[in-house]
């Protein structure tokens, strides 16, 4: 049988919001919260905490085993790369990402990516248009990232979609039959800015959330019921829109 995983990916530092892993809400770490929430879903084999090898990372790692994450530290800008090791390390075959920004990444999305990725014969797999932004991000085959790494000839691979949908080599798709709660591109649940943080703390202490168990369609019910919460960090949408377009490039062998 295939063995699927959940790849967190994260680091303690940040250029626009300092230590933001290691933040707290409601008495939890970010990291605590997030490795709560993917230990929710229920298609996988393990959850994988990818991090660096640099010293200030330490505490990522020591966080990710004291809450029950398998740890995989490489590559502080190859993303590729680290999660290659950690698929090669824990013989994983299929693998769904979890950015450790997306606090409200929907566990019942990460299992849908992984059955349709299987049943469907993809390489890889994204997100929809319109879906709330932080839901969910990218499935894909462990032998199509191996094959990525063999070709690509950048170590700065943050960007890392356009090495399967820009290269012509893979099967992609996008995820399908998403109930129309997940999509509101006026909800922003991904943590970059001061702003997020704002909003991600307003929205836990308003559910008491301490196990981060609260679906994200509860979550985007009340936002649209409140859209002043929302309102609080949906400005930074398009600024962190244009960075990550200015951050994409394609470098090939």
């Amino acid at each position: 049988m295939l063995k699927k995983a959940i790849f967190i990916t994260i680091r303690k530092d940040s250029s626009r919001l300092p230590n933001k892993a290691v933040r707290t809400i409601l008495g939890h770490t970010v990291m605590e919260l997030v490795i709560k929430r993917a230990k929710l879903a229920k298609e996988f084999d393990a959850v994988v905490v990818c991090t660096t090898t640099r010293q200030v990372d330490d505490e990522i790692a020591d966080i990710a085993a004291a809450n029950g994450a398998l740890v995989y530290r490489g590559s502080l800008n190859d993303k590729l790369e680290r999660w290659n090791g950690a698929a090669r390390k824990y013989g994983v075959d299929v693998i769904v990402t979890f950015d450790g920004d997306d606090l409200f990444c929907e566990p019942k999305l990460l299992d849908m990516g992984a059955v349709q990725l299987i049943s469907k014969r993809l390489d890889f797999l994204e997100s929809p248009t319109g879906l709330i932004c932080g839901a969910f991000t990218y499935a894909f085959t462990a032998t199509a990232l191996q094959k990525v790494c063999d070709v690509k000839a950048s170590k700065d691979t943050e960007m890392m979609w356009t090495y399967f949908k820009d290269t012509g080599f893979f099967k992609c798709g996008q995820l399908e039959d998403v109930p129309e709660i997940y999509f509101n591109e006026q909800i922003r649940a991904t943590l970059d800015y001061p702003e997020d943080m704002e909003f991600f703390t307003r929205v836990f202490k308003h559910f008491q959330c301490h196990e981060n168990d609260i679906g994200l369609d509860e979550i985007a019910s009340y936002l649209r019921e409140n859209p002043d919460v929302a309102a609080i960090n949906i400005g930074r949408q398009q600024e962190f829109l244009a960075n990550q377009k200015a951050k994409t490039h394609l470098e090939l062998k």
